[in-house]
């Protein structure tokens, strides 16, 4: 059975500002001083299977900046392009009855674009697992990461303890208060939600035909349009119409044919910039600073110099990046806020920094 590799990238990345913008979000970024985080994404999905087999999904907006920095490391055909963000449910059910109809039926790896792994080969060893879980079960596969601290900010998955590598989800968590993660901690029966899925195409538009009829009919008709001259019209029609869901909400908190592999593999979200230390090192100060950032005394901050030189002095727990257009300048534990800073920026009319 083939194994095909999605590399869901269609984010806007905004709490990344003022590096991350509409046309090259936090996906289309190097962050880490190897890769940009799409190909480090594409490169460990080629442990698993051939590069021919991996495709994107991205927004057209991002259709071509992504074609130009992937490089021919995937046909460019392999890039399905949505017309409009409709959420997670919507970006795999396109990719799964587009190959279904162009591939046949097969084993998806659904991989977000915005993680760091710090230990692929382990990676690749967990995704096997999986991928052998998934086929001969014929059920939905998960990868949950071994929580490392009692982090407020990840859904969790509560597993019933089982001999081997495999684990029968009981529950999925939303985001808990600390008390509560640290209680999931202790237990040593909770996962961090990762985002990575592993399936058949087949037991996932099942899913969708029992759990999201709507959608799955919308998809349908579009199924039948691939290949022809109207496949484009079709998937236009079916995004204007379709109403955006999660597929953590829509499918995988309402079955109960949900299976999880545990694993450690130095996963980490990189969502915004106070997580940039698990990319970058920090110096003993506790700073870490790309480009020209000249600091006295100063500790626990974020420098990003993009085009100038950027200075401070006497301060602590900062966020500061300057780009030729914007510069940015928080507190450390208020760098989830810079999304309410774009929500700001799409009042006032400021769409040339978005």
């Amino acid at each position: 059975m083939n194994i095909y590799g999605i590399v869901m990238a269609g984010g806007g990345g905004t709490r990344f500002w003022p590096l991350s913008r509409t046309k090259t979000p936090k996906q289309l970024l190097n962050l880490s001083g190897k890769d940009v985080m799409v190909n480090e994404a594409i490169a460990r999905l080629c442990r698993v299977t051939l590069p021919e087999n991996i495709y994107i999904a991205t927004n057209e907006t991002q259709r071509d900046p992504m074609e130009a920095v992937i490089g021919g490391r995937i046909p460019a055909e392999n890039i399905l392009a949505e017309p409009a963000a409709r959420n997670t449910a919507a970006c795999i059910g396109y990719a799964a009855v587009e190959l279904l109809k162009t591939r046949g039926d097969g084993i998806m790896v659904i991989t977000p674009s915005d993680a760091y792994i710090r230990d692929e080969e382990t990676f690749a060893k967990t995704l096997r697992i999986a991928i052998r879980a998934a086929e001969e079960t014929g059920k939905l596969v998960t990868i949950g990461i071994t929580p490392t601290f009692p982090a407020t900010g990840y859904g969790y998955i509560r597993f019933r303890e089982a001999e081997g590598p495999v684990k029968e989800v009981v529950r999925f968590v939303e985001k808990p208060p600390l008390e509560q993660a640290e209680e999931y901690l202790r237990s040593g029966d909770y996962v961090w939600n990762s985002g990575m899925f592993v399936w058949k195409i087949s037991t996932i538009l099942e899913h969708y035909q029992r759990l999201l009829p709507e959608l799955f009919a919308r998809f349908g008709e579009f199924g039948e349009a691939i290949g022809t001259d109207r496949e484009e019209e079709l998937l236009r029609e079916t995004y204007a119409k379709i109403s955006p869901v999660s597929v953590d909400y829509g499918i995988m908190e309402r079955s109960s044919d949900i299976l999880v592999v545990p694993g450690e593999f130095g996963w980490s979200d990189v969502g915004s910039w106070d997580m940039l230390s698990a990319v970058r090192q920090e110096n003993e100060e506790g700073n870490i600073v790309v480009g020209d950032g000249v600091l006295v005394d100063v500790k626990n901050s974020t420098v990003y110099a993009g085009s100038r030189t950027v200075a401070l002095v006497g301060v602590e727990g900062l966020v500061v990046v300057e780009t030729p257009d914007a510069v940015l300048v928080c507190p450390k534990e208020r760098a989830q806020d810079v999304k309410k800073l774009v929500d700001e920026l799409k009042k006032r009319g400021k769409e040339e920094l978005l």
